[in-house]
């Protein structure tokens, strides 16, 4: 089933990009470009994603800056 229409992108191509490490919208904008032009499937997105797992996620609900993780420990 199509999820944004005016790019052609399925519920498939989406979760795809979700299981990959998209974890917002946003995120499956840049891969896709579902949601860039009339914004109508983003309530849709938002949906297809739920509260799944999400490393970035995780972090911030830790109270960790999500970019801390990816940066080496200092000595």
């Amino acid at each position: 089933m199509f999820v944004c229409s005016c790019f052609g992108v399925t519920e498939e191509q989406v979760r795809a990009h979700a299981d990959a490490g998209a974890c917002t919208p946003r995120q499956i904008a840049s891969a896709c470009k579902a949601g860039t032009d009339c914004g109508g499937c983003v309530r849709r997105i938002q949906a297809l994603l739920g509260r799944g797992a999400c490393p970035r996620r995780e972090l911030i609900e830790t109270g960790r800056p999500p970019l801390a993780a990816e940066l080496p420990e200092a000595a």
